[in-house]
């Protein structure tokens, strides 16, 4: 019965963890996109179709392809040089912000 107990919180503990790792704040993440409206749409739809749609993407998807862009992992010139200047804070809200669009 202890194992069980204790697998159950372990679980939660993880889940609430990872939950923390992506928690960024939409408001702000809304407040930062005006540069990525040009590309990828004010709701986060793409006009066009050489540009993804954003909006609705899993939240730590974004952050990953944000911080690939930054670091170098992933590669593209406009991606970047867009994510180039992001703090940690900023990828979060982006993300928070566009995963929350329909």
């Amino acid at each position: 019965m202890k194992r069980q107990i204790l697998a159950v919180v372990s679980a939660l503990t993880l889940a609430a963890s990872a939950n923390v790792a992506f928690a960024g704040d939409a408001a702000a993440g809304k407040a930062k996109a005006g540069t990525c409206v040009g590309c990828h749409g004010a709701t986060g739809v793409s006009a066009a179709p050489n540009f993804p749609n954003l909006a609705g993407q899993k939240e730590a998807y974004l952050a990953k392809q944000l911080k690939d862009f930054k670091s170098g992992a992933r590669k593209d010139p406009m991606m970047t040089g867009m994510a180039a200047p992001l703090t940690d804070a900023d990828v979060a809200n982006l993300a928070a912000y566009y995963a929350g669009l329909k």
